[in-house]
């Protein structure tokens, strides 16, 4: 049965007649459903394999706005239709829909030629939004944790909603693009003028890609709203290595020793965790898994 709907459609948006072995689709679906008085086996099979395709297509082109303006329209349902025949979907919600879409163009980069490694930023960046608007919180450290223990000691776990980048391009501005050209479309089509829409579809132009740019960034949420911030690579250092398990002393020591920037360490550093904490990034470690 899930076989049977996890099988693309053909291009007029039907059930495939032909089952993978070469037989005809309508001897497997009178083998799995009935027909009734108003529709055969293979119809009432069908009703499934559609729906199941509109809704999965429909959620990821909700999620990768980005990957849709770099690719455009065409591309990246095609796109989208080939990985999710080899990774259809396998979990009771729908946001984990895009979990292996990284994977997946790593392993057949054609569908992003000529822009790869943008596509692969931006797959990463809003993967990484959406784990940040629907992963879990641990309680987060407060003051009174930290009191009793030295740096040299301290273990700290990272919020498992955080994630943190490391780009090659500047896919927050061309996201922020991305998203401002399409909520001027949608006005548009609100207008109560019949001719604004194509006026406005026709001035509003496709986003330019970005430039080469090399970025760090963090993807988290505050207040139950969505967050996307830059970060210094040093501070990038930092937080990775306290994720990984390092003391606090450690992550802030190798960070410092490998950057090059001439600033005040002691400082700068002491303004990054109260920042994070502040954000509510930091948790206790031993409720980490």
């Amino acid at each position: 049965m899930a076989s049977a709907i996890f099988r693309p459609l053909t291009e007029l948006d039907g059930m495939q007649p032909r089952w993978i072995d070469g037989r005809l689709t309508k001897e497997i679906a009178a083998q799995l459903i009935k027909p009734n008085n108003r529709l055969s086996s293979f119809e009432r099979l069908e009703i499934y394999n559609r729906v199941y395709w509109f809704r999965v297509l429909d959620c990821l082109y909700d999620d990768y706005p980005g990957l849709r303006a770099i690719l455009g329209e065409g591309r990246f349902m095609k796109l989208a239709t080939a990985y999710l025949a080899k990774y259809p979907s396998t979990s009771f919600t729908l946001r984990n829909l895009g979990q292996h879409l990284e994977r997946f163009l790593r392993e057949e980069p054609g569908w992003i030629a000529p822009n790869e490694q943008l596509a692969l930023d931006m797959a990463q960046f809003e993967w990484a939004q959406v784990l940040a608007f629907d992963e879990g919180a641990r309680p987060p450290i407060t003051p009174d944790d930290l009191l009793d223990t030295p740096p040299g000691k301290l273990r700290l776990g990272l919020q498992p909603y955080l994630s943190l980048l490391d780009l090659n391009y500047a896919v927050d501005h061309f996201l922020i693009a991305v998203k401002k050209r399409e909520a001027d479309i949608l006005r548009a089509e609100a207008s109560h003028t019949p001719d604004a829409m194509p006026q406005a579809c026709r001035r509003k132009r496709r986003p330019r890609l970005p430039e080469r740019e090399r970025i760090f960034l963090a993807v988290h949420r505050y207040d139950n709203q969505l967050y996307y911030k830059r970060l210094e690579r040093e501070a990038v250092a930092i937080l990775r290595a306290i994720g990984n398990g390092q003391t606090v002393k450690k992550a802030c020591a190798a960070a410092v020793a490998q950057s090059t920037s001439k600033v005040d360490w002691s400082a700068q550093i002491q303004e990054w965790f109260h920042d994070w904490s502040a954000l509510g990034w930091f948790c206790r470690r031993e409720l980490v898994r």
